[in-house]
Formats: C-alpha cells, sequence, structure tokens
C-alpha cells in the first residue's frame, strides 16, 4: 500500500491560554495542502511517500528512510512511534509490517509533514491490518476513531487533523476539531523556506496569551483578501522580531498580489495564497533569486 502524504498550513493561529500539561490551548483553521502535487498540473514534489506492506518477517516492525534526511534517531521518528502504539495497542497475529518512508516536504516548517507521517501510518496499518485479518480469517476489532484519534493526540498536538484531512477549526491544543466549509479551490498557494531555521521552542519562547480573540470560523464567509484585516498568527511578532528577514518575505508576497500572506503554523516558512496561477508564478519568478530564501513550492489549491 502506498499513500502521497500532504502538508497543512494554518490559516490564523491564535494563542489563548496556557495548559498544565505543557500545551497551550490555541484558535486556528487547519487547511491540507499538497493534495495535487504530482499530478500534470502541478508536477513539484511536495508530499512524502509512505509505503507500508505486509511481511513475513523476525521483527513486527521495520522502517526505511530514503529522501530528505530526518535529524533524529530511528526509534524517535513520528512513523516508527505511530507503528508502535498500533501494535501496542494490538494487531492481529502474525502482522508484521515493512514501512519505507521517502521524505521530501521540508522539516521545521511549521507544515505538519512529521505529523501527516505519523497519521498517515496509523490509518494505513488499521487498513492493512483489517485486510490481513480477513485473508487469514482471524478476528480482530479495528481501532474505533476515538482511540485513532488519542494515538494520534499522543504524538503530536496536529496528528488528530490528519486523522481527517479535511479543513477544520481547531482548539485545544489543536486535537479538538470542529469541519468548516471552507473550500480555496481555484487559488494558488506559494510556499517560502527560508534558511533561518525556528525551533519549536524558541516560537513559544515569547509568545503572548490574548484569551479575547476573533472568531476564526467567520472566515469562511469572507475572501482570502479580507484576511489579513483581522486573521492573524501569534507567533509572528516574536518570530519576526528574532528573524526580520522572514516578516520581509511576507511583506514581499503580499507586494507581488498575494491576497493573504501568513507563517506556516509555528515553523519559519511563510506562504501566500494567489487568486490564480499566473500571478503565484510570477511572484515565484520574483522571489526565486532571494538570498534569505531556501526553496520555493508552489501548489494548487
Amino acid at each position: 500500500m502506498i499513500k502521497f502524504v500532504n502538508a497543512k498550513i494554518n490559516i490564523g493561529l491564535q494563542i489563548v491560554s496556557r495548559r498544565s500539561d505543557g500545551y497551550h490551548n490555541l484558535q486556528t483553521v487547519f487547511y491540507p495542502v499538497g493534495l495535487y502535487a504530482g499530478t500534470p498540473e502541478n508536477p513539484v514534489e511536495f508530499c512524502d511517500v509512505l509505503e507500508i506492506i505486509t511481511v513475513e518477517q523476525d521483527e513486527q516492525i521495520t522502517l526505511e528512510l530514503t529522501g530528505n534526511k530526518v535529524d533524529c534517531p530511528i526509534e524517535k521518528n513520528l512513523v516508527w512511534k505511530a507503528a508502535q502504539l498500533f501494535f501496542e495497542a494490538g494487531a492481529p497475529e502474525g502482522f508484521k509490517v515493512k514501512i519505507s518512508l521517502d521524505k521530501h516536504l521540508p522539516d521545521g516548517a511549521g507544515l505538519g509533514g512529521g505529523s501527516a507521517d505519523a497519521s498517515f501510518t496509523l490509518l494505513m496499518l488499521v487498513e492493512l491490518a483489517e485486510r490481513y485479518a480477513r485473508e487469514k480469517g482471524l478476528q480482530w476489532k479495528a481501532p474505533e476513531k476515538k482511540q485513532l484519534l488519542d494515538m494520534a493526540f499522543s504524538l503530536g498536538a496536529d496528528c488528530p487533523f490528519f486523522i481527517y484531512n479535511s479543513p477544520a477549526y481547531g482548539e485545544g491544543a489543536g486535537e479538538k476539531l470542529t469541519p468548516v466549509n471552507l473550500d480555496l479551490a481555484g487559488h494558488w498557494l506559494l510556499i517560502a523556506k527560508p534558511f533561518a531555521s525556528v525551533s519549536t521552542k524558541e516560537a513559544f519562547a515569547g509568545i503572548a496569551v490574548c484569551p479575547d480573540v476573533p472568531d476564526l470560523r467567520k472566515i469562511v464567509n469572507e475572501s482570502p483578501g479580507k484576511w489579513g484585516e483581522t486573521v492573524k498568527n501569534d507567533f509572528e511578532n516574536t518570530i519576526f522580531a528574532k528573524h526580520p528577514e522572514i516578516g520581509e518575505i511576507k511583506d514581499k508576497m503580499y507586494g507581488l498580489g498575494a491576497l493573504y500572506a501568513s507563517l506556516t503554523g509555528s515553523g519559519a516558512c511563510v506562504y501566500g495564497i494567489f487568486k490564480d496561477r499566473g500571478t503565484a508564478q510570477k511572484a515565484q519568478m520574483e522571489m526565486q533569486h532571494n538570498p534569505t530564501i531556501k526553496a520555493l513550492s508552489l501548489l494548487k489549491l
């Protein structure tokens, strides 16, 4: 079984309070991106490729990593952790898998690539285990959606979103999700990854809590061109102060015709939503020689 793993952006990210478990309560709108990557219309490689097959082997799980190097030991890789959680919850007798992850999504970018890999792993293992149990004539009960969401949240605050992988309003630490009727079809997204990197610790270090925030669910009734007036990412104040070149990328997006531009999540990447492909392509050409930008990706929404 092979799946192409997409990413996400946050449209608005408001930190409303601190929690006792180390997380912060937030409000945001998650939107999946990269769903058309690799198609003839949008051939850019902007997805991870995850393959899981059932095998006859001694180990329950083996994991092979290719593509972009992920700088962490394999036992800390979220795909490995997700697979371990699945087997700890109870898999069909004799069910063993080989997992291959070909990494292309940028890490540390606020795009949720690692979280998506983990959630896709859980979903694929459930599907494969159900198929395996049927073929072997075994009685096996798959995890219910609530259990799957709890497993995903234990791996990371963004992981539950990828269990649904459709536009959603997020509350709590991001795990409380409500579907929203937001459709950006026809628009194009330009993502700029700067050379500067921002760790999660750095992003949260100077964050200011503000309980009195606009209701982001209302953006579904507005065009992206109006979002800049009220839809804010609270990490921008801290990150732009320490890395002004990232803030300049956002300003450049607006100057080149973006309807809305923002940081992606708490990471270093900046995205711009453009009204059409032509406008987005012109912006990409203007920005491709910017010495502070490491990579640009143009995606159909």
